[in-house]
């Protein structure tokens, strides 16, 4: 092989391990079916939360993996595949699975690593059920909240029972 093409897969061998390890969600689907559109549609919702759609080779991601140690997802390394590197773990699998679930046969959720650690497709729609950071931020700070509100009301009808 030309030694400038083995150069240009190792750097993009070096792009696919460097996108992995910034981000904190990899998704693995299977695109195929896809019109120019639909994906573009997509990507613009992936990159209004932070997160990329990109489509290389299969034995390139698989020599990424072997580097980055994702065994795992190497079994999902079939066929033509989308991958979606996501900063936010619940933001980039929440799209994913709501246009998997728009365009069912035509994008299908394969696997992730989801922090570091394998996810199956089920997992993935599980974690894209959860509330998006500023929900869960809400919610813990109306739980800490709550105690607070209840002595403030309790004290203010011992005030107006006076």
């Amino acid at each position: 092989m030309n030694q400038s093409i083995l150069e240009a897969k190792k750097g993009l061998v070096n792009e696919i391990v460097e996108k992995a390890k910034s981000s904190k969600a990899l998704v693995v689907c299977h695109y195929s079916g896809l019109t120019v559109a639909k994906i573009q549609e997509l990507r613009r919702a992936l990159r209004k939360e932070g997160a990329t759609l990109c489509v290389y080779k299969n034995s390139l991601v698989s020599r990424a993996c072997d580097e980055l140690g994702y065994n795992e997802l190497e079994d999902v390394l079939n066929g033509p595949n989308a991958f979606i590197f996501s900063d936010d773990v619940i933001a980039g699998p929440k799209i994913v699975a709501k246009y998997s679930k728009k365009y069912r046969d035509s994008f299908v959720i394969k696997g992730a690593v989801l922090e570091g650690q394998f996810a199956d497709a089920d997992k993935v729609k599980d974690i894209a059920k959860l509330p998006g950071k500023e929900g869960l931020i809400s919610m813990f700070l109306s739980v800490l909240q709550a105690p607070i509100r209840q002595f403030a009301c309790a004290v203010n009808a011992v005030a107006e029972s006076k």
